[in-house]
């Protein structure tokens, strides 16, 4: 039975095919839902896409957030089920409080788009387990508001547990992607839940797949083969 990896589309999308093309190569079935559906026509797994929800409206992600799709989304996500958010929805996420912070925009106020160099930090989520803890990728990067905030008692509570998923990695030469793009504190482009089904991160992994398009790389590929192995398994 293949695996169906659902992708939300929000007015402002702009990566929901791309995220949809990545879930096929990597073996499973793409679902396109809607946002004001409720029905998640019974997926696996959630993907929110990057983009522009309602044009960053108030904020990025926020009205997103009260869409009626995401009133499912949350509540799956809050019993087990798999939902990775890239860039805007990774914005999504926070402003659901599926996972803790929140986003800013970038430190030096521009649009930033390259390609980035992170490192895996946690390789034991449902989304990163095809990785190796430690392991340095380059995955492309677009964002205005990008720069992950949160209390210091929370960033030492998701240091403590391991829930910091990636990080930029600030060695290096910025010729090679590296430094911190957009101000995040402690160099953080990604994080999970405690559980470790919910993972959102700013970078595209979607843009990442195919070594002939986009980045000329593959390692984003991975994102979706381990939620692939990861539902086979279950």
């Amino acid at each position: 039975m293949t695996a169906r990896i659902g992708v939300v589309t929000f007015p402002g999308s702009l990566d929901d095919r791309d995220t949809q093309r990545a879930i096929r190569l990597a073996g499973a079935e793409p679902v396109a839902l809607w946002h004001k559906d409720k029905d998640l026509k019974q997926v696996d797994a959630v993907v929110l896409p990057g983009g522009f929800s309602y044009g960053d409206y108030l904020r990025a992600g926020a009205i997103s957030r009260f869409s009626p799709v995401m009133e499912t989304v949350i509540e799956q996500a809050k019993s087990g089920m798999p939902v990775l958010g890239i860039c805007n929805g990774f914005q999504v996420l926070t402003e659901a409080h599926l996972l803790p912070g929140a986003m800013l925009g970038n430190n030096h106020l521009h649009f930033i788009c390259r390609d980035q160099k992170l490192r895996v930090e946690n390789a034991g989520t449902a989304w990163t387990a095809d990785y190796e803890a430690g392991q340095e990728i380059h995955i492309p990067l677009k964002n205005m508001d990008g720069r992950y905030v949160a209390d210091e008692h929370t960033l030492d509570m998701l240091e403590a547990e391991g829930r910091v998923a990636f990080r930029y990695v600030v060695r290096g030469e910025a010729s090679d992607g590296c430094g911190n793009p957009n101000g995040s504190l402690r160099d953080i482009a990604g994080i999970t839940n405690a559980a470790g089904n919910v993972v959102g991160l700013m970078p595209h992994p979607e843009h990442a797949v195919e070594p002939l398009v986009g980045s000329g790389r593959t390692d984003g590929l991975p994102f979706f083969t381990s939620i692939l192995k990861k539902l086979v398994n279950a």
